[in-house]
């Protein structure tokens, strides 16, 4: 296989359900960018087993996903299964994301003993010296507080931060509690009556368009967003 193909793979109903995929996108989707999943999938069959060839039948992907639709069942391999990588391939990946957190906090991290930017080249010292996990699958926001916890011990270092004021609807506030909560710290909140959430978030300044976009989209567009300043 490819180098640039790779496996996702699902167990479900006793049996095991694999799709060949393309690495880039689907790791892509993985990390929550919205891509089709027919540009992902290397063609339009689920597997009992790629290597050996053995084809799902249309009966039990019926009564295994409610659907013989290839697209709809990838999808769901996809978002609830796993995908499988080589060696070289996930450690492409993690390097990917270790450079955007790099750029991420030398954008918005300063040395509190100067109050100058932290240079690329330090941070990636501290990554290595502190031993810092990355998760190539997740957002960099959802990583961003345990990094910046964990480079503190080595390198002192202070991110401007963003007060903002959210409004969630009823409806939407199970999906985004839990989704803001790992974007930032959520220093104040009350409901209104009608079950509404208020809340305050901080979170890095350099996040305040990943919270403004991540409000938008989990309340598709009903949600209130208002940034109270810096500090």
């Amino acid at each position: 296989m490819s180098k640039k193909l790779t496996v996702a793979r699902l167990e479900r109903g006793g049996k095991r359900f694999e799709i060949i995929v393309h690495v880039d996108k689907a790791w892509k989707y993985k990390s929550g960018e919205k891509i089709d999943i027919g540009e992902i999938l290397e063609g339009e069959f689920i597997y009992y087993d790629v290597k050996r060839g053995l084809k799902a039948s249309e009966n039990e992907l019926k009564k295994v996903f409610g659907t013989d639709n290839p697209y709809e069942v990838a999808k769901i391999i996809l978002d609830k299964g796993e995908l499988l990588l080589t060696a070289e391939q996930r450690k492409e990946l993690v390097e990917k994301k270790r450079r955007q957190i790099i750029e991420f906090l030398s954008r918005n991290a300063i040395d509190p003993r100067t109050n100058l930017p932290i240079p690329p080249k330090r941070i990636e010292l501290a990554l290595q010296q502190a031993r810092v996990g990355v998760d190539p699958f997740k957002p960099v926001e959802s990583q961003i507080n345990d990094v910046i916890k964990a480079l503190r011990i080595i390198l002192p270092m202070k991110i401007a931060t963003a007060v903002i004021a959210v409004k969630i609807p009823p409806q939407y506030v199970g999906k985004a509690y839990p989704a803001l909560s790992k974007i930032g710290r959520i220093v104040r909140e009350a409901y209104m009556k009608d079950g509404t959430w208020l809340a305050q978030l901080e979170v890095p300044a350099g996040m305040q368009n990943i919270v403004v976009e991540k409000v938008a989209s989990l309340t598709k567009g009903e949600g209130d967003i208002k940034i109270l300043g810096t500090k």
